[in-house]
């Protein structure tokens, strides 16, 4: 399979999702949203951008499956899934507040394979393919080199349905305003992770995580010679709702910090 072609075709088709996404946008009233939980939205704009992608990806690999955020596809491959958010950042979408985008990556097997991460506001396109780099619109990124948590950025985002674990996340916000360069929370983890790749942010952590938040970013940041993991440092980040990011210098001394506030007891 060349990963490359089936990347590049991948990444036509989130710029030409990207633009409905935005024409649509301006038409967007309330009755195109939905709650699905509390403080968890869904609008006919992510709906029709996921129908849109899974179409378009079917027809580019027949043989594939899809782990999508909407449903819009049950069918799971044998050795091929696309996992797919068609907006993720869907509240920031829903205020006109970037940034919001969407992500998609090709699992073969258990291992990513082709990641793609599109910032619809700034039309920014991260990607990445097994056997090459991670690239930011033609030009090659790689993750920072700062070696401490002292000396890092740090994104998070913040819980917004699942509380159980809200005590030790604040103690570790509190924790990383005084001990590191500071926290910023976008909206979009999807995004977190592209800048954690590009060397925007030096380290990311979060729980509450879906697949669809995660597969892509996780795979440009070790493309891009990052490391990820579980607030453990298994690799369950995938399926196990919390994720640690860094770069190859600060991730172990971040990825311990983790595990002993958030796994507090």
């Amino acid at each position: 399979m060349n990963y490359k072609e089936i990347c590049e075709d991948v990444i036509a088709l989130v710029r030409e999702c990207g633009d409905m996404i935005v024409d649509l946008r301006t038409r967007l009233n309330p009755d195109d949203i939905v709650a699905k939980g509390k403080n968890d939205f869904v609008t006919a704009v992510d709906k029709a951008s996921e129908l849109k992608l899974v179409t378009a990806l079917g027809t580019l690999l027949p043989e594939a499956g899809f782990i999508a955020e909407e449903g819009t596809s049950v069918k799971r491959g044998e050795l091929y899934n696309w996992i797919i958010d068609p907006i993720d950042g869907t509240t920031n979408f829903m205020h006109g507040a970037p940034p919001y985008s969407i992500s998609i990556a090709l699992q073969e097997g258990d291992r990513m394979v082709i990641g793609v991460v599109y910032e619809i506001a700034s039309k920014e396109c991260f990607y990445a393919w097994k056997g090459g780099k991670a690239y930011l619109n033609g030009k090659e990124i790689r993750c920072s080199n700062k070696k401490t948590v002292s000396d890092s950025l740090i994104a998070t985002g913040f819980p917004y349905k699942s509380f159980d674990r809200l005590d030790n996340f604040m103690k570790s916000m509190v924790y990383f305003m005084e001990e590191s360069h500071g926290l910023r929370r976008l909206g979009s983890a999807a995004v977190d992770l592209a800048y954690v790749a590009c060397g925007r942010f030096d380290a990311f952590y979060e729980y509450g995580l879906q697949p669809w938040d995660v597969a892509a970013g996780a795979f440009l940041i070790e493309q891009a010679g990052g490391k990820n993991s579980d607030f453990s440092g298994g690799q369950n980040y995938l399926w196990g709702k919390e994720m640690v990011s860094g770069n190859s210098h600060n991730f172990n001394e971040f990825q311990a910090v983790i595990d002993k506030l958030m796994n507090a007891d």
